[in-house]
C-alpha cells in the first residue's frame, strides 16, 4: 500500500473511531429523578471547588448530599468545601495497597445514603439541569454511566493536548457507527454514575483499590459483572479545565497514564487508532517530494479534526490548523509515558509517587 493508499485508510478510521458523540439525555419529568449523593474526591483543589460547587448547589433538593473527601489537602480544600454547604469527609491514610484517589471514592461512597451515585471531580463546571440529565442518562443506560466533560482550553497549553483528548475518546471504541453494538472500554474518571447497587455489586472503589487508572478497571469490574458501561460527551452538561496551570502539568497528566492506558485499548481499535496517527504525519512525510498532495492530505486532516475537537471543546478551527504542534508533543508525551509505565514503573502526581503500572485485580 502507497503513502496515499495508507492516508486514505488512517483518514477513514477516524472518522470509524469518533462517529458519534452521544450526550445525556433531557432531564426527566419533575420528580423522576431519584435522590442522589455527589461525592468529589479533592486533593489540594481550593482554586477549583468554589466553582465547582457553586454549580453544583442550585441544582441540589433537599434530599441530595454533596459531600467532599478531603485527600490530606495542603491548602484551605476543607474549609472551602464546607463554606459552600458540602459536607467534608477527612480521608486517613489510606490503607496499605489503596492509591490516594481509589481510597477517596470508596470513602465517599461509605457515608453516602442515597442509591445514586455520582462521582465527580473536583474540577467540573456543570451546566444547568446537568444532574438531573445525567441522572436520567443513567436511569436509561443502567449499569455505569460517564461522560467525558467538554473541555474548557483558554491558554494556548491547554489546546496543545488536543490529540489526547481525541485519541482517548477513539480508543473506547464507543464511538463508531456500531454504537452499543461494539463492546467497548473504559469510563471517564471525571464523571461516574451509578445505582449503589450496582456500584456494590462490581465490588466498588475496593476492588480497584491499587489501579493507577481506577476508572478504566471500574469499568471493567462493571462489563465482567455483566453491567452495562454508557459512555457520553459532556458538551452541554459538564465541563472542566483539565490542566489549567502549565505545559508542565499536561505532560506530568498525560505520562500517568497514557501508556497503560493504550497497553489495554483492544487490538483492533490500536490498530485504527495508530493507522489514524499515521495519517496525520502523512502531509509533513509528503512535503518535500509531493507538495501537491502534502497540502491535499493536509486540508483533509484539519476539515477532519475541526469537526473532533468542535464536538469535544473549545479548541477552534486554529487548533486544527496548528495540530503538527499538537502531533509532536502528543508523541513526545507518548513515549514518555511508555518508558514511565513500563521501565520505570512509577511517576509524580500531586505530591506522591504514583505507580504506573496497571496492576490486575
Amino acid at each position: 500500500m502507497g503513502e496515499l493508499g495508507a492516508f486514505v485508510v488512517g483518514w477513514a478510521a477516524g472518522w470509524w473511531l469518533l462517529w458519534r458523540l452521544p450526550v445525556p439525555p433531557g432531564a426527566p419529568a419533575a420528580g423522576l429523578r431519584p435522590a442522589m449523593s455527589v461525592i468529589i474526591p479533592a486533593r489540594d483543589e481550593q482554586r477549583s471547588l468554589p466553582s465547582a460547587l457553586a454549580s453544583l448547589v442550585g441544582q441540589l433538593r433537599p434530599e441530595d448530599e454533596l459531600i467532599v473527601v478531603d485527600d490530606h489537602s495542603s491548602d484551605d480544600t476543607a474549609t472551602t468545601a464546607r463554606a459552600r454547604g458540602a459536607t467534608v469527609v477527612a480521608a486517613p491514610d489510606p490503607p496499605a495497597g489503596w492509591l490516594g484517589k481509589t481510597w477517596a471514592c470508596h470513602l465517599g461512597a461509605t457515608v453516602a445514603g442515597n442509591e445514586l451515585l455520582v462521582f465527580l471531580d473536583a474540577d467540573i463546571r456543570a451546566e444547568p439541569g446537568a444532574l438531573d440529565r445525567l441522572a436520567a442518562g443513567q436511569r436509561a443506560s443502567g449499569g455505569l454511566y460517564s461522560v467525558q466533560p467538554w473541555h474548557e482550553v483558554p491558554r494556548l497549553h491547554e489546546r496543545g493536548a488536543a490529540l489526547f483528548n481525541v485519541v482517548a475518546l477513539m480508543g473506547t471504541g464507543a464511538f463508531t457507527p456500531l454504537g452499543a453494538r461494539s463492546r467497548s472500554v473504559g469510563a471517564f474518571g471525571p464523571c461516574l454514575v451509578t445505582t449503589a447497587g450496582d456500584y456494590r455489586g462490581a465490588g466498588g472503589h475496593a476492588s480497584v483499590r491499587a489501579e493507577v487508572l481506577d476508572d478504566l478497571a471500574l469499568a471493567e469490574r462493571y462489563r465482567r459483572g455483566g453491567l452495562p458501561v454508557v459512555l457520553a460527551g459532556g458538551r452541554g452538561t459538564i465541563r472542566f479545565r483539565m490542566y489549567p496551570d502549565g505545559i508542565r502539568q499536561v505532560v506530568e497528566g498525560f505520562s500517568k497514564n497514557f501508556g497503560a492506558a493504550a497497553a489495554s485499548v483492544r487490538p483492533l481499535t490500536g490498530l485504527l487508532v495508530t493507522a489514524w496517527i499515521t495519517a496525520l504525519s502523512t502531509p509533513f512525510a509528503l512535503l518535500a517530494g509531493r507538495p501537491a498532495l502534502a497540502g491535499l492530505c493536509y486540508v483533509a486532516v484539519v476539515a477532519q479534526l475541526a469537526v473532533h475537537l468542535r464536538r469535544i471543546g473549545g479548541f477552534g478551527a486554529a487548533t486544527a490548523a496548528a495540530y503538527g504542534l499538537a502531533l509532536g508533543l502528543f508523541l513526545a508525551v507518548f513515549v514518555r509515558s511508555l518508558w514511565l509505565t513500563f521501565v520505570r514503573g512509577e511517576v509524580r502526581w500531586k505530591g506522591r509517587t504514583v505507580p504506573t503500572r496497571r496492576r490486575e485485580a
